[in-house]
């Protein structure tokens, strides 16, 4: 049965080669069995006369032809440039998808009900029709949807929504009806077909019907999509189609996420710290690395990464390390390799004493105040090489996600900020124009506290930004900018008074990245602890 079906598709695909196959074989034999039944005489003089208006008629004719036939069945100018990508050529594993167990097991369901059709409809279920894979750039969205076609062992169309849109009005509603008329196809050849349309919101997003060519064009692809997927016909076609997009959901067209179209919706978010030692763990084993690799530590540095980032930290750390003539991949590569690619390559540009001084002084700054009054993170690295466009760097991160910060995380934020301002004005009495990032960055804190989070002690509720300047009163204005002005005082203070008691170990700090340039992890958690063999943390009351 299943054979039949194959050899009834390739007949179908492969009509129009055979009848021109045909067509070339009559016209080549045609003109020779009329020429048998004419006199020798006859014979030659019409062979001579002929010989070249039959071989122009034959290169027209096929000219002709040809064009013909990739104008009416091979699309034309709407012509998609797609091919069915085979099972051994996707090749991902369920296994091979890392990082990402929350999403798998939702997908998981789409399998089983791609492999059991015939027991959903038993039960009176519905055939699934769409799934939504949504999350940010790199997560594995495109490797979820290959890993469940691999899983399901049926063929995959895949391609990018951008390849819709042409020019040309009409372009796109035609190769939508073309993938799917082959899906269709293949469906009904090997029991189900998965199309994959990665970058979904070019053409998905909510329909403009401003009545400018292009916005007709984008709503008309989407139309047929709309039709193609509706189910209205071509009900015993198992067809899922599988879109993918980084964009928010508030953006699509609410006529795609509607049951019936695209029924299951589900996250692929960057992975947790668990999810990320795996990560490490599976990437790791593609190079030659240091056993001795601290994973935990290189997944509590790089929260918030994606898998995609990950394997670019790896591959970056292999470079770093061939450059440095080092056979295998160490701690210190993976360090240089996450900086890199955070904060920037070193650059050798030199500055003078003085600036170097105050540059060792504000980082200080920042690192004993992170240190000593952060609640969430933890210190990885301070440096004073430039980067970028700074000259110095504390490099930070939470010891865990953080989805939402309460009122002493945003706190700590500004006192960390302030920390490298108050640190030169207690060594210099002078400040230096380096501050300025970090005032912008406290400002901004404290404003959003005051005017969006209700967090003043004047408890004034409410997010004031909604509400237009206008009909803000300067009373409010002059009540809420003096709230921010006070957080700003009160964090400030406090970096002060800390300093006052601690500028011993601002003075070590400050003194050992003066001689070594860069601390690390290790060096700084070690100086912390020789300071408080003699430095005992004061109790309060």
């Amino acid at each position: 049965m299943a054979t039949s079906r194959k050899i009834k598709l390739f007949l179908s695909n492969n009509w129009g080669i055979f009848a021109v196959i045909i067509f070339l074989g009559f016209i080549l034999f045609a003109p020779i069995y009329a020429l048998s039944k004419v006199d020798s005489y006859q014979r030659v003089y019409l062979v001579s006369w002929l010989s070249t208006m039959g071989l122009q008629a034959t290169v027209h004719s096929v000219i002709f032809v040809t064009c013909l036939w990739w104008l009416q069945y091979r699309g034309g100018f709407s012509k998609l440039s797609i091919k069915r990508i085979k099972n051994q050529f996707v090749n991902v594993r369920w296994d091979d998808v890392i990082g990402i167990d929350e999403a798998k097991q939702e997908s998981w369901e789409v399998v089983q009900l791609i492999k059991d059709r015939a027991r959903l409809l038993k039960i009176g279920g519905k055939i699934l029709r769409g799934l939504l894979l949504v999350g940010p750039p790199g997560c594995g969205k495109t490797m979820l949807a290959r890993a469940i076609a691999t899983e399901s062992n049926v063929p995959f169309l895949s391609m990018s929504a951008s390849g819709f849109v042409e020019v040309y009005v009409g372009v796109g509603a035609s190769r939508v009806r073309q993938l799917f008329k082959n899906a269709r196809k293949l469906a009904y050849a090997y029991g189900a077909c998965i199309v994959f349309i990665d970058e979904l919101d070019a053409i998905a997003r909510r329909r403009v019907f401003s009545g400018s060519g292009g916005s007709e064009e984008t709503n008309s692809t989407q139309n047929q999509l709309l039709a193609e997927m509706d189910g209205l016909k071509d009900k015993d076609h198992n067809v899922i189609v599988i879109g993918a997009t980084n964009a928010v959901e508030d953006i699509l067209d609410s006529a795609l996420l509607r049951p019936g179209r695209f029924d299951r919706r589900v996250y692929v978010d960057v992975p947790g710290l668990e999810g990320r030692e795996k990560l490490f763990h599976h990437y790791l084993k593609k190079i030659k690395h240091d056993p001795a690799l601290d994973i935990g530590r290189l997944a509590r540095k790089t929260v918030y990464k994606s898998p995609a980032d990950i394997e670019g930290i790896i591959k970056e750390a292999a470079l770093i390390s061939i450059r440095n003539k080092k056979d295998v991949v160490d701690m210190s590569d993976m360090s240089e390799a996450i900086e890199r690619i955070d904060m920037g390559i070193k650059r050798k540009r030199k500055m003078t004493d003085r600036e170097r001084e105050m540059t060792a002084y504000h980082e200080t700054g920042h690192l004993v105040v992170l240190c000593e009054l952060h609640p969430t993170d933890d210190v990885f690295k301070a440096s004073i090489i430039l980067r970028r466009e700074t000259l110095g760097v504390v490099y930070h991160q939470p010891r865990e996600e953080i989805f939402t910060h309460d009122r002493d995380r945003l706190m700590a934020e500004i006192k960390v900020a302030l920390g490298g301002y108050v640190a030169e004005k207690v060594k210099f009495s002078v400040t230096s124009s380096g501050v300025q990032s970090d005032f912008q960055k406290a400002m901004a804190v404290a404003h959003n506290m005051v005017w969006r989070f209700g967090m003043s002690d004047a408890n004034m509720l409410g997010d004031y930004t909604v509400i237009p300047a206008g009909q803000l009163s300067d009373n409010v204005k002059e009540k809420l900018n003096s709230e921010t002005s006070k957080i700003i005082q009160q964090c400030m203070i406090e970096v002060e008074g800390l300093f006052k008691k601690e500028w011993g170990l601002v003075e070590i700090f400050a003194k050992e990245l003066l001689k070594k340039e860069e601390l690390e992890y290790d060096e700084i958690e070690k100086i912390f602890a020789d300071y408080r063999k003699t430095h005992p943390r004061k109790k309060e009351g």
